[in-house]
């Protein structure tokens, strides 16, 4: 009787703990499909000097505000080219119309053009069309990730930010891309196309800075720009592969300071 036992008990033990581990493997699994989410990344070229550019950039802000509690990602870029042509845009740099152009080499654009924009990546439209843009939203959050990224703010201090990124299933083509955005803003236009009207926007990359990663996780110090305020601003790091312009993801940084 008391062998009988023994391995009943034994028998009982075994069953238990392979009951835990599929319970356990379950939920990892749950749990990496919850961080392999899909995500949008929204990139707008936009310029204050261009009359087609309005109407985009109040689409995104209604995007911004609509989708405050899902990975959507916007990052507004004002690109320098219109600035000779009677307005100059106190928010673009030429490091953003650079940008542009290495989206036209990505996508074989014949030619770079403003209002536009790119989701993730890999599509491209006309900044205004809303049904477009809605619609490749929509498509890239049922798409699942094959790539887990998050970044935190470590500490902040006399202009400099430190972040720590943790990745996971990033290959050796993927860079760390860090934009500091400015929430929102607006400009009074004097001359140009916009002569006369005031301009408001929302999500303003004011600094990107690339950084190529060499391991799953690591640091990465950032400036921040004069008149930053935790406030009124964010950073955001997206991950992107540099031989196809793909985005494979995207995080907000947690724990930005109240203050400063």
């Amino acid at each position: 009787m008391r062998p009988f036992k023994i391995l009943g008990i034994a028998a009982l033990i075994t069953v238990a703990a392979f009951g835990l581990s599929a319970f356990i493997k379950s939920n990892h699994s749950k749990k990496m499909k919850a961080d392999n989410k899909g995500f949008a990344v929204i990139e707008l070229f936009t310029s204050e000097g261009c009359s087609s550019c309005p109407p985009a950039d109040a689409l995104v802000a209604r995007v911004e505000k609509e989708s405050k509690d899902q990975p959507v990602y916007i990052l507004a870029y004002h690109v320098d080219y219109w600035n000779s042509l009677g307005w100059k845009d106190a928010f673009s740099n030429p490091d953003y119309s650079k940008r542009q152009s290495a989206y036209a080499h990505y996508l074989h654009l014949p030619q770079i053009y403003t209002p536009q924009i790119v989701v993730n990546g890999k599509t491209e439209f006309v900044g205004s069309e809303e049904g477009t843009l809605r619609n490749a939203i929509k498509t890239s959050l049922q798409k699942e990730s094959p790539v887990q990224f998050s970044l935190n703010i470590a500490s902040v201090s006399k202009g400099q930010a430190e972040l720590k990124y943790v990745t996971a299933g990033t290959d050796k083509n993927t860079a760390l891309l860090v934009a500091v955005v400015q929430k929102n803003a607006q400009s009074k236009v004097e001359r140009g196309e916009n002569a006369g009207h005031t301009l408001s926007h929302v999500q303003i990359v004011r600094k990107l800075q690339s950084v190529s990663l060499k391991e799953n996780s690591g640091t990465v110090n950032v400036s921040l720009p004069n008149g930053f305020d935790p406030k009124e601003w964010e950073i955001v790091g997206i991950l992107q592969n540099t031989s196809s312009g793909a985005i494979t993801g995207a995080a907000r940084a947690e724990g930005m300071p109240a203050t400063i």
